[in-house]
C-alpha cells in the first residue's frame, strides 16, 4: 500500500498590486516546489493586476474591501493559510485564523518596518542608513504592521553604489525562495500541533 501523501494546504493570497509574489507561488505550486494550492485571491483594489493573474489561472478572484466580507469568503473557501503578498491594509485577524496569516516584508525586521514602510521606501531607507545587508522577513501577522513571530529571514548584501531598484530586485529574488519555504514551515508546525487522529 503506498504511503499517504500529506494534504496540500489551501492558500488564500491577499494583494494590492501586480501579483508578482502570487505568480511565484503559482509557479512553484505547479512545478511541485511548493506543496500547496492557491484556492482564492482577493484584493482591496479593483484595478490590481494580481486579480487578473488569478483569473488567468482559473482561481476565484475578488475585490473585497470590507474585512467581515473577506473573512466570510475565506471561510467559504476553507483555506488553511492566508498569505499577504503586497497587501497594503492592516488586516484585523479573526480568532479562527490566529497563527495562520503570514506576511513577507522586504527588510530584516524589526529594522525598517512599520506603517508607511513599504516597497521602494524600505530600500531607500536601508541605503540611507548605510546598511551593509538587507533581505526579507516572513512573519506571522498580528494587530500591528510588520510585527509578529518571525518564521524565516533571508539576507542579501547591499553593494556599493546600489540604487533602491537594484537592491529591491536582489531582495525580491530572496523573497521568491523564502516565502514558499516559510509557508511549508508553518504548515508543518500546524500539522505537528494537531491532536492525534484529528
Amino acid at each position: 500500500m503506498p504511503p499517504l501523501t500529506p494534504r496540500r494546504p489551501r492558500l488564500a493570497v491577499l494583494l494590492s498590486g501586480t501579483g508578482r509574489t502570487l505568480q511565484n507561488l503559482l509557479d512553484r505550486s505547479s512545478d511541485g516546489r511548493l506543496h500547496a494550492v492557491v484556492a482564492g485571491v482577493a484584493s482591496d483594489r479593483a484595478d490590481a493586476f494580481g486579480l487578473q493573474r488569478a483569473i488567468d489561472h482559473g482561481i476565484d478572484a475578488r475585490c473585497l474591501r470590507d474585512t467581515s466580507t473577506l473573512w466570510s469568503w475565506l471561510a467559504e473557501l476553507d483555506v488553511d493559510l492566508v498569505i499577504l503578498a503586497g497587501y497594503l491594509r492592516l488586516l484585523p485577524i479573526v480568532p479562527e485564523y490566529e497563527g495562520r496569516v503570514l506576511n513577507i516584508h522586504p527588510s530584516l525586521l524589526p529594522k525598517f518596518g512599520g506603517k508607511g514602510m513599504l516597497g521602494e521606501a524600505v530600500h531607500h531607507a536601508v541605503l540611507a542608513a548605510g546598511e551593509t545587508e538587507s533581505g526579507c522577513t516572513v512573519h506571522l501577522c498580528d494587530e500591528q504592521y510588520d510585527h509578529g513571530r518571525v518564521l524565516l529571514q533571508a539576507r542579501v548584501p547591499v553593494r556599493p553604489g546600489d540604487t533602491a531598484a537594484q537592491l529591491a530586485a536582489r531582495v525580491f529574488t530572496a523573497e521568491c525562495e523564502a516565502y514558499p519555504a516559510a509557508i511549508a514551515l508553518r504548515w508543518a508546525e500546524l500539522q505537528a500541533a494537531r491532536p492525534p487522529g484529528d
